[in-house]
């Protein structure tokens, strides 16, 4: 048969070793799912439950891998709903490249069925590239600029394929012609170095610090040892943000843990006590949790410079990637003998693990989640990988998950979108059959998604390698984030028609489709459950019935919004022991007659 554009899209695809696609069908995309189908799997089409959790998993596979995601979605109501994921690696910085049907070129202005304005639609979040072909000569072009783009800039891009121009008659050889535009399906990153100047004033002000400390984002990946190497120099204390978290192994006694509202209180500690702040490959946007502007001298590392100094005032700006940025660094850094800062962060560190294990163990109606998760650290597997969803897991996770070395960890950070945690699982699990993955999500996470992608998981998993995918889901009944803010941050009281989550069965379900559920709600079974989740021969959902009376409370929370919780509190009818918790939190902390 003749061999049409939407042949050649897909081998452009394979070109560029695209291994799978994400989907759903409609008939705007018909000849592109008909050319998937020819190819026999290369590349691979994986069907969401909805073009959004295409796209979700499009960049989840961005997030697991480094290489560009890839969703499909036809025009109109398809295109539209793959925004939510688009967005997700726009502001999280992840290469996804989204193809999308449109009307046939000779209908459009007309108002034909499904003709949506796809470039005013897709124009901020594939702002980068975004194109629409004409001519079958064009494609090649369209699609090669796409992925470099993508990769380049680690942000999603738009090809538009009509119709007809995916129907029409694939070109040969490409004309060496006038207006024809050839291309090559090839990329590359740069090494990006510091200036030496900057070395060596960067190198100035840190020997100059007494008491330093290093916030280390996701820019710091792959450079583990030589973070540790400047620790070591410079006696200094370490602190991530949240999408920065696996990237360090929290053992160390120079580690306080995640920086923010979601993080320690030996993170909070580190920032308000350092005189000098190093930042590596780290945006952060929770500025509250810095240093108070004037309090540290400060020098930024970051591959993008267009970052450096967007979040704290800096002194000196160090353009360059983290791994040779430190080295450069190190060649020059003397080792500092005094290690009394040292020290204080590691009494620090200690004092936040008491705190963390004491609340964990705090009783609940009838199950603490932050238990929950903490157990779950003693039986991750060494070559997992895992998703976490937003909302109160968040925090769980943020505090109490010990990650193996190695492991990998995502979150929709930037848009902090709910839903994300199943599309990213089976992103992760499709790259990589053969290794264990867990997804942590809250019951409005799983009600708003993550129950439509457990059918996709039952569907899938006995072709998996490795049967282990475990689901978290903390059933609290409650929207536990939003109703935490609703009283700190407004002062008033649980909105119960805006926050109750309508009562489900989740591990009934999980046994419903064929997969394992099991009902947790006793402290006493948390690590025997664990156990006979990851020892299961197929994937489980893991329903833990928490308590939403535990509190999601920023570390050394001030006293101003201490007092708006409780004033939100008190207009409740029954806070259901919230109020006492607050109270126990801050006296964890040294606050002592919070409540």
């Amino acid at each position: 048969m003749t061999r049409t554009v939407a042949d050649l899209v897909v081998e452009r695809l394979a070109t560029w070793q695209v291994r799978r696609v994400f989907g759903y069908a409609g008939d705007g995309i018909d000849p592109v799912l008909a050319a998937l189908r020819r190819a026999g799997g290369n590349p691979e089409y994986v069907q969401a439950r909805h073009e959004e959790m295409a796209a979700f998993m499009a960049s989840g596979h961005a997030k697991y891998t480094g290489t560009p995601g890839v969703c499909l979605s036809t025009q109109g109501p398809g295109a539209i709903h793959l925004l939510g994921g688009l967005y997700d690696a726009k502001l999280d910085r992840r290469p996804v490249v989204a193809l999308v049907g449109q009307v046939v070129s000779t209908a459009l202005g007309s108002g034909y069925l499904q003709e949506v304005d796809l470039h005013a639609l897709f124009k901020d979040v594939c702002a980068q590239y975004l194109q629409t072909a004409f001519a079958p000569e064009q494609v090649p072009m369209l699609l090669d600029n796409a992925m470099r783009t993508a990769i380049e800039t680690r942000t999603p891009t738009c090809v538009i394929l009509p119709h007809d121009v995916q129907r029409a008659e694939a070109p040969g050889e490409i004309p060496h012609a006038h207006g024809v535009v050839p291309s090559s399906p090839v990329s590359a990153r740069p090494r990006v170095l510091p200036d030496d100047g900057a070395v060596r004033q960067a190198v100035d002000v840190l020997r100059g610090g007494r008491k330093v400390a290093l916030l280390v984002g996701r820019g710091g990946a792959g450079a583990r040892r030589e973070i540790e190497q400047v620790v070591d120099r410079l006696g200094a204390g370490v602190t991530v943000s949240l999408v920065g978290k696996p990237e360090l192994p929290e053992g160390p006694d120079w580690h306080t843990g995640v920086m923010g509202h979601l993080g320690t209180t030996a993170s909070a500690e580190l920032m308000s006590g350092c005189d000098t702040l190093l930042i590596v490959g780290c945006n952060d946007p929770w500025t509250e949790f810095y240093p108070a502007p004037g309090q540290a001298r400060a020098v930024q590392i970051d591959n993008e410079p267009r970052v450096i100094g967007s979040k704290y005032p800096v002194e000196v700006a160090l353009a360059g990637d983290a791994r040779e940025t430190l080295r450069a660094l190190l060649k020059l850094l003397p080792r500092n003998p005094d290690r009394r800062w040292h020290g204080e962060v590691g009494k620090s560190v200690e004092r936040w693990r008491e705190i963390a294990r004491d609340r964990a163990e705090r009783p609940a109606d009838p199950l603490n989640p932050e238990l929950v998760v903490r157990k779950l650290s003693d039986h991750v597997p060494p070559s997992a990988r895992v998703a976490v969803d937003v909302g109160s897991s968040t925090y769980w996770y943020a505090r109490h998950l010990a990650l193996p070395a190695g492991v990998p960890a995502h979150v929709s950070s930037y848009l902090a979108a709910m839903g994300c945690a199943l599309p990213y699982a089976l992103a992760a699990k499709l790259d990589a059959p053969d290794r264990p993955v867990v997804a942590l999500a809250g019951d409005g996470a799983m009600e708003m998604n993550g129950l439509l992608e457990l059918i996709t998981v039952a569907d899938r998993w006995r072709s998996w390698a490795d049967p282990r995918f475990v689901v978290l889901v903390l059933h609290n009944r409650d929207l536990n984030e939003v109703t935490w803010e609703q009283r700190e941050m407004e002062g008033d009281p649980r909105y119960e028609e805006s926050q109750r989550v309508p009562d489900f069965p989740y591990a009934a379900y999980a046994d419903l489709v064929g997969l394992r559920g099991l009902r947790l709600d006793d402290p006493k079974q948390v690590d025997d459950v664990w156990e006979q989740a990851f020892a299961a021969d197929r994937p489980v959902v893991v329903e833990a019935i928490v308590d939403p009376a535990v509190p999601l409370l920023a570390p050394h929370l001030p006293d101003a919004k201490v007092e708006k919780i409780h004033q939100g509190l008190e207009q409740e009818t029954d806070d259901a022991g919230a109020g006492e918790n607050v109270a126990k939190q801050r006296s964890d902390e040294g606050h002592e007659g919070s409540s």
